[in-house]
């Protein structure tokens, strides 16, 4: 097997994706570019997306990492308009995609044209997620996209496998279609919440941090293989999962949670970085396929799929968003009145992605020794309907929040009530202090605790300054400062460790040691900005 393509590709995808995070183009758009750039050059290799590949090795990965960083209250709290969106919508999709593919490409089954339905019907986890952190939305907004994202997924695989069995021959029913549905939901619910306590109590009981990361990559895959097994939704088991151990990720020790955030970082970048150039690079597979469909009719059949799919969106969401408040006074009092422009944006957030595209190479080449109706012409709608949403929906998708002066996230009160929890922490720390050195027990040297209040009045204060008045020199909060001050002490302490260690007054073993020390306390005294 030659593995230098997957390294360029892996590589290439890493430095295209770093570059684009200083541009205002958004990284997935430039690593879609580049791969449709890519694929047009001579002498490179194809990469066509295996199905046995993307499903069950980069999409269980991609949807832990998603729902650990999402919020369980808030989903819960959004769970009507979510489930509105990611199971109601995809059916609709799925059966307005496919009813107006029937109508417009001459020759197409209606069974064959579900299936394009099914596969086009759900926007994709990773554009979702990527974007609507880049375009900083409301947080409700970004709350009920990345809920979608979730689970939609688990909805058109399901709407899928009904759609095909139809498309065979096979005879399934609506009724069939429909307890199909129901099996994958509740059995991947059910695996997910037998899996979710005795992986999050083996989490807790494993004393290495290390052994604790290992577990923490495998859960995704051990998760989505468990409820595939059965037959089950093995996305909504890995959700459930992840939502459980995000949730309670406090329980787990420090040094843990430190690896593991650093380790998720790393694995979501190489796999969201390859996953958007491998769309990019099926061009070629995609054409030499097409066949019959070449010139201005496939293209014309590719921009009437694209529209109907933006349009199915928006007679969707604005019926599903202000119906139901309209009929249900109780809704009424529960939940915050929209507006059409939150709706506007998430009707227009629906970028497609890597899923659709591995769900139309699944599709069998032959039944019965003849031809899937239609399935190059499938792939090749599923690939412009993926490219035209990434394309046309997330390059105007920034523009289009500041036109309608959505309001964002408010950094002033975020902070007030950071520092707000913060002291109040602070206050049940300080008594804990008080009660522990009252016991003969724990004295110490008057030094040393002062020190102890010392840290915590640090941390008590540090969310405060970044409320005052900035240094009219270097436009920094004194916290800005502070942490500036800090790292370049500690760089300081690093050059002498290392330049001890080069003339042997220590070894290498003790040298990684202190540096470990120094990166800890930066690592205290840094908070990234995000």
């Amino acid at each position: 097997m030659d593995v230098m393509p997957l390294l360029l590709l892996v590589a290439g995808s890493a430095v295209i994706a770093a570059a684009g995070r200083r541009t205002p183009v958004p990284a997935p758009l430039l690593l879609v570019a580049a791969g449709l750039a890519v694929s047009s050059v001579p002498g490179v290799p194809e990469f066509a997306l295996d199905p046995h590949v993307v499903l069950p090795l980069l999409l269980p990965p991609l949807l832990h990492t998603a729902a650990t960083d999402s919020s369980y209250l808030d989903l819960r709290a959004q769970l009507r308009p979510v489930a509105l969106l990611s199971v109601g919508y995809v059916l609709f999709a799925t059966v307005a995609v496919g009813w107006a593919a029937h109508l417009i490409v001459p020759g197409l089954p209606l069974t064959a044209a579900l299936v394009l339905g099914a596969v086009v019907a759900p926007p994709d986890a990773v554009a979702a997620t990527a974007i609507a952190r880049r375009v900083g939305l409301p947080s409700r907004i970004t709350t009920i996209l990345q809920g979608e994202s979730l689970v939609n997924d688990a909805t058109a695989i399901t709407a899928y496998r009904v759609a095909l069995a139809a498309a065979v021959g096979e005879g399934a029913t609506w009724p069939e279609g429909v307890g199909d549905f129901l099996l994958a939901a509740v059995g991947g619910i059910g695996i997910g919440l037998l899996l979710m306590v005795p992986i999050h109590w083996l989490r807790t009981h494993l004393k290495e941090a290390l052994l604790q990361n290992t577990l923490s990559l495998l859960i995704p895959f051990v998760a989505y293989a468990a409820a595939e097994e059965v037959h089950a939704s093995g996305v909504l088991a890995v959700v459930v999962v992840a939502l459980y151990l995000g949730h309670r990720a406090w329980e787990v020790d420090f040094a843990t949670r430190l690896q593991e955030e650093a380790v998720w970082k790393m694995v979501a970048f190489v796999l969201e970085s390859s996953v958007f150039a491998l769309i990019g690079l099926q061009l070629p597979v995609v054409l030499r396929g097409l066949g019959d469909y070449e010139g201005a009719d496939a293209a014309w059949y590719a921009l009437a799929v694209f529209l109907v799919v933006v349009a199915a969106r928006f007679l969707w969401v604005y019926p599903a968003t202000f119906l139901p408040r309209a009929l249900s006074a109780r809704i009424r009092k529960r939940e915050d009145n929209p507006t059409w422009k939150g709706a506007f944006v998430i009707s227009w957030a629906g970028m497609r992605g890597v899923v659709s595209l591995a769900i139309a190479f699944s599709i069998p080449v032959t039944v019965d020794g003849e031809h899937f109706p239609g399935r190059n012409l499938i792939l090749f709608l599923t690939f412009t309907t993926v490219i035209g949403t990434l394309v046309v929906q997330g390059l105007t998708l920034p523009p289009l929040i500041r036109l309608l002066r959505l309001p964002g996230r408010d950094p002033q009160a975020e902070t007030l009530a950071e520092a707000n929890a913060q002291a109040q922490a602070s206050r049940a720390a300080e008594q804990r202090l008080d009660e522990l050195l009252a016991d003969e027990r724990n004295a110490l040297p008057q030094p040393l605790a002062d020190r102890l209040r010392t840290v915590l009045e640090r941390r008590r204060n540090a969310v405060w300054e970044r409320l005052g008045q900035p240094n009219p020199i270097t436009g920094e909060t004194a916290d800005d400062t502070y942490r500036r001050l800090a790292r370049e002490m500690i760089g300081a302490e690093r050059e002498v460790f290392v330049k001890l260690r080069d003339l042997r007054y220590i070894d290498d073993e003790m040298l990684r040691t202190l540096l470990r020390r120094l990166d800890l306390e930066e690592a205290a005294a840094y908070r990234e900005a995000t």
